[in-house]
This record gives structure tokens, sequence and C-alpha cells, in this order.
């Protein structure tokens, strides 16, 4: 599957999840600290306009950044307590009713999804001052949805899944980051949570891991 194929998979299997999510289930914890699934879908709302704003933001400049190189890497999990997080809470908060946050979902993340579909993945675009092709920006936003699906699902147990071509890209491309691969009985879940410090490794799991264990987690940002 190419950029497109992979972005428009990750991210429609995931605003399809929100979409068949009860009320109720918007109120439960997600997998990001501090943040409940409503205050996640409305992150993803602002992700879906960064996505729209980037692609029409074409440049002639060099690319500074790749797929992988895009993100910021960090070894302090977040807290909750940085303005930007605060911020989406009350934003969330003030949608009150489900319905009007996955209306907005819909909405812009139809637009973001059909901007993808329609980008030359030979273009630069320019994003937060770095520039990319937008092909590797589409990559970047694999893991991302992937990444978020995971948090979203955290403990909504029936709720679907993350595509498993997905799970498995993404999984490359945080083994890149990392400059190491996780060990064969990782499933790419595993190696997703674990490896973003979502999941704390098992003592057998860290022996499995070996020497990448001191590389973790790679919290990215």
């Amino acid at each position: 599957m190419d950029h497109a194929d992979l972005f428009e998979r990750s991210w429609t299997a995931l605003r399809e999840t929100i979409a068949d999510l009860p009320d109720e289930n918007f109120a439960a914890p997600s997998g990001c600290t501090g943040w409940r699934v409503r205050d996640l879908v409305c992150h993803l709302i602002i992700d879906a306009q960064d996505v729209l704003i980037t692609l029409v933001t074409p440049t002639t400049g060099e690319p500074t950044r790749t797929a992988t190189t895009y993100w910021k890497v960090t070894a302090t999990p977040p807290t909750g307590d940085d303005p930007l997080d605060a911020l989406t809470v009350r934003l969330a908060a003030a949608y009150e009713d489900p319905r009007l946050l996955k209306f907005h979902l819909d909405d812009v993340g139809s637009a973001a999804g059909r901007a993808a579909r329609l980008a030359d993945p030979a273009t630069r675009v320019s994003t937060q001052d770095m520039v990319l092709t937008a092909g590797d920006y589409l990559d970047a936003y694999v893991l991302e949805w992937t990444l978020h699906h995971l948090d979203l699902i955290k403990h909504l147990p029936d709720a679907a899944k993350p595509p498993a071509e997905t799970l498995a890209r993404s999984r490359e491309m945080l083994e890149a980051i990392a400059g190491a691969t996780f060990p064969k009985p990782f499933n790419d879940r595993e190696a997703l949570l674990i490896g973003t410090g979502r999941e704390t490794p098992t003592d057998e799991q860290k022996t499995e891991l070996g020497d990448l264990t001191a590389k973790l987690p790679l919290i990215l940002g």
C-alpha cells in the first residue's frame, strides 16, 4: 500500500470506530494521560485541521525531515498539565453532546482524507518549521492515527482495533526511530504500546528486549 492508502486505511478505521461508540464511552478514560475519550476525539479534530492546512501549504524548500525524523523524541511521559492539553480538555467539554464531536470529526476528517488522496506524494509541504514531502507527512500520520486508535480503545475492549497493516507499518517506523528492532515474540500492538511508554514491560519482556530496554520509552511529540 502507498502513503495515501495507508493514511486512508488508518484514518478511516479510527473515525469509524469513534462513530460507532455509544455516547457513554466518551466519558471513559483514554490511553492519553489526563484525557478522556472525548478529549482525544477533540484532539483528533485539531489534528485533522492541521493535516488540511499542511497539505495546502506547499514549499520549494528542501526537505528537512522524513516520516521518522518528523517526531520529537523524549524519555519523559506527558503529565497532562501542558497548556495545550488543558485547552483541548476545555474545548472538548464545550461540545457537551458527543454527537457534536462525532459530526465535527466526520466533517473535518472526511475533508482531510480527501486532501490526502489528492496530494502528490512528491510535493514538499511545510509544518512546524519543517519541510517534508507530502508522502512522508502522510506516513508520519499513519503512526499518529494508529497510536491514537490504541489510546482510544485502551479501556473499551469491545471497540474495533486498528488495521493489521497500519499496526505493522507503525511498528516499522517506530523501529526506525529507535534504531533497533523489537523481538519477534512482541506482536505489533505490544511493540507500539511498550515502545512508546503506553504500557510497562513485564520482567520477562524486559529480558526479551535486552539492550533495547535502555532506549525506552520513546515518547513521541
